[in-house]
């Protein structure tokens, strides 16, 4: 099995280096004999079955996704099919952040987990495993509707706000999944992880971006319908590789629902059976629901909205101001003057960033206490300070070795001399002070000389506000453990004994699986 840094895929290739950090190899000589058994056992029930009910061709759309139905698919195997279409594929070690995973969607890249589903779970398993992620996800791929809304959901939701709860409920569900995938997990931790699952979801409060995005996204691309409502077929992953609710989903008492962009009002529960699943006619219609729902997003409406958001996030957000700097930190406070964003401020480690790469020298060694400043038009000036050109700064007192003193609209005065400006793309992006003072309007400090050298930002607006850093790369500390983590759950495996094939077990399962086939061609034979 290669190492993934081997695969001659592109869309792998360009990943950056905060999603590669959660690849693992996927040591296809880990899988068992029972392992490839459940495969065969699964994919057979789920052929014989969806052939009939799957939006596309069931056995074509593996092939093009570089899958069997004999054997647990090979990931280089699969990125060489995938690259076809301009996809890739990556194994990790079952749950990742949401936003991650959103932004692998956005680069076209499949996030495959490496571990396969235990016998007890044969028919649908509580954590990420090969089966759901690669037989439910990979073989529509290859219908370029859909893998277009697809891509365009990951970069969509690589941008939406998360609240501290989403963290907390999304630690809570992979600390559950995790356990029930344990072959000796103790049932009392069992129960007790499902309290706080339980407890976390009651008590959500208001959903933020991510969660009614990832409504959405439960509602499309893991449980979606396609076609009309008396007769609808099935494009949603977690039913395309659950034998059970790919079955039931089609009952009458599961209601079927038009999608639309009402759908957002509707939370799942991934641990039961869903109640009603939506039907959409075409896949350019999810696209329209997505773009209606992303106008109504921070990254789009910016301002005090979205700086609120940043604030009540309490994570890592980037603010972009009109000029195209953008601002990266945890938002702890902001000013507003007629309703827009008069001053932001952050506290902690924070990094400044142009078109998503970092300034140089302004990264978060240099800002690691914070970085504050005002937002908005000089007072009795039309032109915005970003688009000023230099004859025009230099009336103003804003050049090298000058004294400037700002008055802004809002009644906020930025005072010292100037050391140097920086612009891209012909607008001023930031001016940095020595001997620097900011007061608000009430004649309050906001920064103070002895601090250090002050950095404006330069803007007459905050444009767009997004969850997390503009350069990742940069404000994130990589440390690549998921290897260590997956080699570890393999010893676990190994020392339980499951590694050593129980003959019994194997030969069960083997002869079930031939059952299936026989069956399923029996069928087909009957058919013609």
């Amino acid at each position: 099995m290669s190492d993934f840094n081997d695969f001659n895929n592109p869309q792998v290739a360009a990943l950056p280096r905060h999603l590669k950090q959660f690849i693992v190899n996927q040591h296809y000589d880990h899988y068992t004999p029972i392992d490839h058994a459940v495969w065969r056992y699964v994919m057979r029930q789920n052929y014989s079955y969806l052939k009939d009910v799957a939006y596309y061709p069931y056995i074509p759309g593996l092939q093009k996704a570089g899958l069997t139905i004999e054997k647990i698919p090979d990931l280089q195997e699969m990125n060489d099919a995938l690259g076809k279409i301009g996809w890739g594929a990556v194994t990790v070690d079952g749950f990742i952040p949401p936003a991650a995973f959103m932004e692998y969607q956005a680069y076209r890249v499949l996030v495959i987990a490496a571990d396969i589903r235990q016998l007890k779970h044969i028919e649908y398993t509580p954590a990420p495993d090969i089966i759901h992620e690669s037989a439910g996800h990979a073989p529509i791929i290859a219908d370029k509707d859909y893998h277009e809304y697809l891509s365009y959901f990951g970069s969509i939701g690589a941008k939406a706000m998360f609240s501290a709860q989403d963290f907390e409920l999304y630690e809570a569900i992979r600390a559950l999944s995790i356990l029930k995938e344990m072959p000796d997990a103790d049932p009392k931790e069992i129960k007790k992880a499902e309290e706080v699952v339980d407890f976390r979801q009651k008590n959500m409060g208001e959903p933020s971006e991510m969660a009614l995005l990832s409504r959405l996204h439960w509602w499309t691309v893991e449980y979606g319908l396609i076609g009309n409502l008396e007769n609808p077929k099935i494009y949603g992953a977690g039913l395309l590789s659950s034998i059970g609710e790919s079955v039931t989903c089609m009952q009458k008492d599961v209601k079927k629902l038009w999608y639309n962009k009402y759908a957002v009002n509707y939370p799942y529960d991934i641990t039961k059976t869903q109640p009603q699943l939506f039907v959409t006619e075409t896949f350019q219609n999810l696209i329209d629901v997505l773009e209606d729902f992303a106008d109504t997003m921070s990254f789009r409406v910016g301002g005090a909205y979205g700086l609120k958001k940043a604030v009540e996030s309490k994570n890592s957000c980037t603010a972009v101001y009109s000029s195209g700097l953008q601002v990266s930190g945890t938002f702890t406070d902001f000013k507003k003057h007629t309703d827009q964003a008069s001053f932001i401020k952050t506290t902690g480690p924070t990094i400044l960033s142009f078109s998503s790469k970092l300034l140089k020298g302004h990264g978060k060694d240099y800002h690691k206490d914070g970085f504050s400043s005002p937002v908005g038009k000089l007072k009795g000036i039309d032109t915005a300070l970003e688009d000023m050109p230099k004859d025009e700064l230099v009336l103003l007192g804003i050049d090298t070795g000058k004294h400037a003193v700002l008055n802004f609209e809002s009644g906020i005065t930025v005072s010292g001399i100037i050391k140097k400006t920086l612009t891209q793309n012909g607008k001023t992006i930031l001016i940095t002070f020595t001997g620097g003072t900011v007061r608000d309007k009430k004649g309050d400090i906001l920064f103070d000389p002895s601090w250090g050298v002050y950095d404006m930002a330069v803007g007459e607006k905050i444009v767009s506000v997004f969850c997390g850093a503009a350069d990742k790369d940069a404000y994130e500390d990589i440390a690549n453990v998921r290897e260590e983590i997956a080699n570890v759950k393999y010893d676990l495996r190994k020392e339980m004994g499951e590694i050593k094939a129980d003959t019994i077990k194997w030969m069960f399962i083997f002869w079930i699986g031939q059952v299936g086939a026989m069956l399923a061609m029996v069928f087909l034979f009957l058919k013609k």
